[in-house]
């Protein structure tokens, strides 16, 4: 979608003197309308599509085993607080982290066309989003800051550590833990979304943690997202401020730190660290490695560079904890003792929805009842903010549930808003059978699936699932009041719920898709939203999969050779 016309306008410089302001417009222009689209390239310029993996050339490589067929670590034990025994923080333990949250899990083939997909999803499969370890000695992975090469299933040794270094890195983190780091390509995504793209590696970003926190989960391991850090820090640490490491490539072509997340043993409790001493303990280090340019040719998209600097975020006070609600246990799903691992590496985007599958009811509240924060429960720990994302809901197969829209809110706080911001005309009435503390209400009761269709760029998939959703996010308000940055939190946020989403669907042995475009302005009519105070910001939709017969699947790490320790199933 999109068209080739001048790419150059949006207030070029407003990002860095008027954070807000350039956020704001840039959320405005990259809306998808009945009559417009967000600017993209006229057309797709596949001899420049940028290389979807980095590499580091001349950084010592590490291969990792492939571990994770050997987990039996089930599926409903990790929202079971204590349930899942703890592995050691170790070369194994590490290895299986990047395999699940990272990680290649499969092939498609197609005329000759092979292409990777992986346990974390990504708008148009493109990914952006880059993985980094910053770890202590650790039994079988000395001290360093390593780049993860998931074709390969491999770590880059970017940073070596002298025995004086590696003290003082193991004395500033946590005994049996280390940093998992994420960084950002916005090129990968602008080759073919252009404008839109600030918002997909966003979203990706989430799906990424969310991964990252549920392949903890499965170790017995805890994860939580650093939150006082500046960029610039993440970038020190990642080595992504090391200009020498990029020279040559096309400033579209470089990286930027996105987030980092601290992972260990225990209840982890990073605000107690001083984190100050980090940047100058791996700065002291032995760098290696040049980064690989991703495509020969490259179209500027400046409303990207100022939307990216105005969410820059500075060193601030940790994000003030809220506590999670009282609520029972985490209902049980469909897979129950089936392996996580298993469920994780099989999670797939649908291509198509048969338009025919429904779903229960009881269902369908398990899986809602999934995006519920509790305490120590994944992915949900993660985060140290309650929720800011609640979600509208076409209901078009539930069975027991009558088809209509609904809303969903996942806390009890946001409910005198939404129902001042809405349509005074809606019933707000609880569906029968509803469980008392999922604070599900239907708004109004008829056959959506045209208008879901419609809100779905047109896209058959919104309307021939089980039901379909927007993710609504306090939005105005929370910028103003927390910062620019939290632009990217509310994406983060709403990428977790999509994996939660996943997973969820795939246990129920249905299949989910999100989905990137929409028209964000048709569901702000439809809900009588007509301000800042809310805005969506993603959607998803779930039903039973039509597949497509004309792919082949090969095994994720069969290409590997032989004898490395390391070697896939062979491929079929």
């Amino acid at each position: 979608m999109g068209d080739d016309r001048d790419q150059s306008g949006g207030g070029r410089g407003v990002g860095a003197s008027d954070p807000l302001r350039c956020i704001l417009e840039y959320h405005q222009r990259s809306k998808h309308g009945l009559h417009r689209s967000a600017r993209s390239p006229g057309r797709l310029d596949w001899a420049n599509q940028p290389d979807p993996f980095r590499t580091y050339a001349g950084a010592p490589a590490v291969d990792l085993p492939l571990l994770a067929d050997d987990l039996d670590t089930a599926y409903d034990d990790l929202y079971r607080p204590g349930a899942v025994s703890q592995r050691a923080v170790d070369l194994g333990g590490v290895a299986i982290l990047f395999e699940l949250a990272l990680g290649l899990s499969a092939w498609k083939e197609y005329r000759g066309e092979r292409w990777a997909l992986r346990c974390n999803p990504s708008s148009g499969n493109l990914h952006p989003t880059e993985g980094y370890a910053v770890v202590p000695d650790l039994p079988g992975l000395p001290a360093g800051v390593y780049h993860y090469v998931s074709r390969d299933h491999r770590l880059e040794r970017r940073c070596t550590l002298s025995r004086a270094g590696a003290s003082r890195l193991a004395a500033i983190l946590p005994r049996d833990s280390f940093l998992f780091g994420l960084s950002t390509i916005a090129w990968r995504e602008a080759w073919k979304y252009g404008e839109r793209a600030f918002r997909y590696c966003q979203l990706d970003a989430g799906h990424a943690l969310a991964a990252c926190r549920y392949a903890a989960a499965v170790l017995g391991w805890s994860a939580v997202l650093l939150d006082e850090p500046a960029d610039s820090a993440l970038d020190a640490w990642l080595g992504l401020d090391r200009d020498g490491d990029f020279t040559g490539l096309d400033p579209a072509d470089r990286e930027f730190a996105v987030a980092a997340v601290l992972v260990g043993l225990g209840r982890l409790r990073p605000h107690e660290i001083d984190w100050s001493q980090l940047a100058a303990v791996l700065r002291a280090g032995s760098w290696s490695g040049r980064a690989n340019p991703l495509s020969a040719a490259h179209v500027p998209w400046p409303v990207l560079d100022d939307v990216a600097e105005a969410t820059r975020k500075p060193a601030t006070a940790p994000t003030e904890a809220i506590a999670a609600e009282d609520l029972p246990g985490a209902a049980p799903s469909a897979a129950g003792r089936s392996p996580a691992a298993t469920l994780i590496r099989q999670r797939r985007s649908a291509l198509g929805l048969d338009g025919r599958t429904a779903i229960s009811s009881a269902t369908f509240y398990a899986m809602l009842d999934r995006l519920l924060p509790r305490s120590g429960v994944p992915p949900w720990d993660l985060l140290p903010w309650g929720p800011r994302i609640h979600l509208a809901v076409f209901v078009h197969r539930v069975e027991g549930l009558a088809p209509g829209f609904y809303a969903f809110e996942r806390s009890t706080a946001v409910h005198d808003r939404l129902l001042a911001a809405t349509r005074a005309r809606f019933a707000w009435a609880r569906p029968p059978g509803c469980p008392d503390h999922l604070r599900v209400f239907l708004l109004a009761e008829r056959d959506l699936r045209d208008v879901s269709r419609i809100a779905g760029c047109h896209q058959e998939i919104a309307a021939d699932g089980a039901f379909s959703l927007a993710m609504i996010a306090k939005f105005g308000g929370v910028l103003r009041a927390r910062g620019p940055w939290w632009y990217r939190y509310l994406h983060w946020e709403a990428g977790v719920l999509g994996q939660v989403l996943y997973l969820e669907a795939e246990a129920a042995g249905i299949r989910g898709t999100g989905m990137g475009c929409y028209f964000d302005d048709v569901v702000h009519e439809l809900l009588g939203l007509t301000d800042h105070q809310f805005q969506d910001l993603y959607h998803f939709t779930v039903g039973g999969p039509v597949e497509d017969r004309r792919l082949t699947s090969w095994p994720p790490y069969g290409h590997l050779p032989r004898g490395t320790g390391q070697q896939g199933a062979r491929p079929t």
